[in-house]
């Protein structure tokens, strides 16, 4: 890839044990020798760890929650715009999308590119909407409800076997065997996450992931498989390797064209015992671990970046086949002054000749 030199801004700094995405995504565009640009990172929360970690953004500043909605996002953008001078922008996180969506061409007038899908395509490959993609993909969709109300709970057994997870529209999920069981789930989903709840199917088996960037014409632009090898106890992948599987990678292709996706997304399958895979979720942005794809010699954020920023990128599919990435927890030292300041202040100023 060619020089590139752009002011990138990334979201999803929040490196805790559930990590969001935005430090990896970060270390992947440093990763890039190609890359001579600035980071940007902005932070929801004072305490995100990846704030304070002065080798990812040299600038950092907080946004105002996605609940606050689009107006007030796209006020603190045009300030960050002004302050900062972006080029790019890559929201990593499932809830903040739509707004970002709605300020998609708002952003292109502030000369900010993004390289994200259309609403129509987010919502297509959503949970609630998942079985719309049978007969469309090679692959079993387990058997989903999307519900309302808890008493739902009571008769669902006859359309969904026990167990079954019930799964937040955008984050968590629970495993319930029992009513009483399912009906603690819903209230737990519902009090972090709100309705609708979608109840889907246990299919049990390996779980395979595989990170893909799409063109938005149906094309891939590049795709890593992934086998979790260590999970924590929310379920996270806290180790992996990258693995070869062409029917997974045919999958990704013909996900690639029925939703003609445009940016990043993380595929996650299950491979059964007996040779069968099915498609559990199709999430809309890269996934914690997409550091693996840098590692392994496809830098999928680099791609997004320079795709947001009006560059052509070649279509890339070889990749090292057995990279591993094995996550860590350690203690960062951060000052207080750097807290104070992105407290009080919202910003934290690390460029040269920036103003605190």
């Amino acid at each position: 890839m060619s020089s590139f030199n752009s002011t990138i801004a990334v979201t999803g700094l929040n490196a805790t044990d559930n990590p969001g995405p935005g430090v990896a995504v970060i270390r992947s565009l440093r990763a890039d020798p190609e890359f001579h640009g600035r980071i940007i990172g902005l932070a929801y929360d004072s305490l995100e760890p990846g704030i304070y970690a002065a080798d990812l953004a040299d600038d950092v500043f907080l946004i105002p929650y996605p609940s606050q909605g689009s107006e007030a996002l796209a006020a603190r953008l045009t300030e960050i715009q002004k302050r900062a001078g972006l080029d790019v922008v890559i929201p990593t996180l499932d809830a903040e999308l739509p707004l970002f969506i709605s300020l998609e061409a708002q952003l292109a007038d502030m000369k900010v590119g993004t390289f994200l899908p259309t609403r129509d395509q987010l919502d297509l490959r959503s949970k609630a909407h998942l079985a719309a993609l049978r007969g469309k993909v090679e692959i079993p969709v387990p058997a989903t409800k999307v519900i309302n109300d808890a008493s739902e709970l009571y008769e669902i057994h006859r359309e969904i076997s026990y167990p079954f997870f019930l799964k937040g529209l955008y984050y968590g999920a629970y495993r319930a065997t029992s009513v009483d069981e399912a009906v603690h789930a819903f209230h737990r989903v519902v009090a972090q996450w709100g309705l609708p709840v979608i109840v889907q199917e246990e299919v049990r088996g390996d779980e395979l992931d595989v990170v893909a960037v799409g063109d938005g014409r149906g094309g891939l632009v590049g795709a890593v498989a992934m086998r979790k090898t260590f999970l924590t106890d929310k379920g996270k992948g806290w180790a992996g390797i990258a693995i070869h599987d062409p029917v997974l990678m045919r999958l990704t292709e013909q996900l690639m064209g029925a939703l003609r996706w445009r940016g990043p997304c993380e595929v996650e399958v299950v491979a059964t015992k007996d040779g069968g895979y099915h498609l559990l979720e199709v999430n809309p942005r890269f996934p914690a671990w997409v550091y693996l794809s840098a590692g392994a010699g496809i830098n999928l954020p680099s791609a997004v970046a320079r795709l947001a920023a009006g560059h052509e990128v070649k279509p890339m599919r070889d990749y090292r086949v057995g990279t591993m990435f094995v996550r860590i927890s350690l203690d960062q030292i951060a000052s207080l002054e750097d807290f104070e300041r992105i407290t009080t202040y919202g910003e934290l100023r690390r460029s040269a000749g920036s103003a605190q």
